[in-house]
């Protein structure tokens, strides 16, 4: 039987090689972004999600997070607030699902062994998660996926 996985990016890389290389295994639907992603998991059931970062091929109107925030932190520049919300769009997609009460496995597509604060704080908060390489090929995208699904308490790299 095959576990169903959303996809979560701007782009299509992620879904295109996920079928290609990986549907033997898996089921996968795309969502471009946070408010799609919240849509399709209202709507259907999906074992996790892989979930892109960074989101610099969107709208404006479609990135979540706190915009008025952002712009006061960053003196009022907007360009530097939505700067900041793509390159951060994935954890801000994360809280929301979370947020809407979706406790599924995460695996994020970003190499946080250079930010372990970040990671402990992410995991700890929104577990469970792990994350992986986006430049990883399709064998360690499957690895991940089953070990996810398999053990959704790892909470770190896979």
């Amino acid at each position: 039987m095959k576990r169903a996985v959303l996809i979560v990016e701007d782009g299509h890389e992620y879904i295109d090689r996920a079928e290609q290389f990986l549907s033997g295994d898996f089921e996968f639907t795309r969502a471009g972004h946070g408010e799609e992603a919240l849509q399709l998991l209202r709507e259907s059931a999906y074992e996790m999600v892989y979930l892109d970062m960074n989101f610099n091929r969107v709208g404006a109107h479609h990135l979540l997070g706190p915009w008025d925030e952002l712009t006061a932190r960053f003196g009022g520049d907007k360009e530097q607030a939505r700067s900041f919300l793509e390159c951060h769009q994935g954890v801000y997609v994360l809280s929301a699902i979370r947020e809407a009460g979706h406790g599924l496995p995460v695996l994020i597509s970003y190499d946080f062994s250079s930010e372990p604060k970040r990671w402990s704080h992410l995991s700890s908060r929104y577990g469970p998660i792990a994350y992986l390489s986006d430049n990883e090929g399709p064998d360690e995208v499957r690895k991940a996926l089953f070990a996810l699904c398999s053990d959704p308490g790892s909470d770190g790299a896979v």
